[in-house]
């Protein structure tokens, strides 16, 4: 089964969605701390915008803030349960368009239409060939001044850690969970203490970098003028990567900027607390 198709049958099928998706915020204090006070300050500049692409929204969680920044969203998602329920939960909203793709299309938007492209805690768990196809598509989608915001996996650029990843997530999840601490202890003893530092649950897409994103907006036409690479929820590894792109010669265009924020962690800990002041 190709990556896609396991996230279309996890999407789809073996995920609960009990949480509506709210459950991956709790490490940050929740979905609108993560919001305000994580990725508001990094997209403030490219919002409001006219039209706006969400790639992979799963329930929404997003979505309800992106909805007012806009005159018109379209949504795309591999996932039909997914678009159901945004379709649902958006229904009063005319100007929204929900679309479920194949987890590489997007011929359902129309060229040269969208200023603001957005996905995040999505496309960390596809593979290069699933970003290499969406930047090249994404050319032709975004105006001459659009723009673009994805997080996505940095987990390749840790390939001796990767195979490892690789090797653990095959296991079956009852080997998974109950792996004894001395078994920890004995693989720490044989100089593997590089497990501890990496988030093996996080399911990152394993041959996708950064590097490689912009090698992709480069054949796409396309150029990243910014990198964030970042650790996430727990570990040192910075296994994600946060990249903003746009059209060379755009009102965007600059030289690139890049960061290694080994203090991501630190920050959702700290937005924690904040939210106990200052959200609902």
């Amino acid at each position: 089964m190709s990556n896609t198709e396991q996230n279309k049958h996890r999407w789809n099928k073996t995920y609960d969605w009990q949480g509506t998706g709210d459950e991956w915020s709790v490490d940050f204090g929740g979905t609108e701390a993560l919001w305000f006070f994580i990725l508001y300050p990094r997209i403030h500049r490219f919002i409001p915008a006219q039209t706006i692409l969400e790639i992979a929204p799963g329930f929404g969680r997003w979505t309800q803030f992106l909805k007012s920044q806009c005159d018109s969203l379209i949504a795309v998602d591999v996932s039909q349960k997914c678009i159901d329920f945004c379709r649902s939960r958006f229904a009063s909203d005319s100007y929204m368009q929900f679309y479920v793709n194949d987890g590489t299309s997007l011929a359902m938007v129309p060229e040269n239409s969208i200023d603001f492209v957005f996905s995040f805690d999505s496309l960390v768990h596809v593979e290069k060939e699933v970003i290499q196809a969406y930047l090249l598509q994404l050319a032709d989608k975004l105006k001459p001044d659009g723009i673009g915001f994805i997080h996505h996996s940095n987990l390749g650029t840790y390939p001796g850690r990767a195979r490892l990843v690789t090797q653990f997530n095959k296991l079956p999840e009852s080997s998974r969970t109950s792996i004894p601490k001395s078994r920890t202890v004995k693989l720490a003893a044989n100089g593997v203490e590089a497990l501890l530092s990496i988030n093996l649950q996080a399911n990152r897409g394993s041959s996708m970098t950064g590097k490689l994103f912009r090698e992709c907006c480069q054949n796409a036409g396309l150029k990243c003028i910014s990198q964030e690479l970042v650790n996430w929820v727990k570990g040192k590894c910075l296994v994600d990567a946060i990249s903003v792109f746009t059209h060379p010669d755009s009102r965007w265009d600059r030289p690139i900027s890049q960061l290694n924020n080994s203090k991501f962690v630190a920050a959702s800990r700290l937005t924690s607390r904040l939210a106990k002041l200052y959200c609902g």
